[in-house]
């Protein structure tokens, strides 16, 4: 009569079997926690670039004028310090800007998200030099339809 359990051999197969599969496992593992904190810091980066734009529709609103050209800033949100970039451009449509924001983590990293929005309005493109731009002679506000 034979005796139960496992053969030398079959421990050691059964070991090989778990050599290989466990580091394939754990890479797999590390692969989706990296992924994750990417997916948060992009999203937290979207958020930063959505409250920009709506900062920056509310000026446009009060101060009815837009200014042409780049500016940068610093952003605090989930205890971290975010760096946004904003380029506002006049586009080949009459009244109609361009703005790009980008957020990121570093000054001089990779952006983790870049928002281009358009706006509308009653502005018009004002000296080259100063870049500034400003409602027409009504008054509407940038995003506010006529009638």
């Amino acid at each position: 009569m034979r005796a139960r359990g496992f053969t030398l051999v079959e421990v050691m197969v059964a070991l090989a079997i778990v050599a290989i599969a466990l580091p394939a496992l754990l890479m797999a593992l590390y692969q989706q926690i990296d992924d994750t904190a990417y997916l948060r810091d992009k999203t937290l980066a979207y958020m930063v670039a959505e409250n920009k734009l709506a900062e920056m529709r509310l000026v446009i609103s009060s101060t009815r004028n837009l200014s042409a050209g780049k500016d940068s800033g610093l952003a605090s949100m989930a205890d971290r310090d975010w760096y946004w970039w904003v380029e506002t451009k006049t586009t080949e449509v009459e009244k109609f800007f361009r703005v790009d924001i980008t957020v990121s983590l570093e000054e001089e990293e990779q952006p983790l998200y870049t928002l281009s929005a358009f706006m509308s309005g009653d502005l018009e493109a004002g000296d080259a030099e100063t870049g500034e731009l400003e409602t027409d002679a009504e008054g509407d506000l940038p995003d506010e339809p006529d009638g």
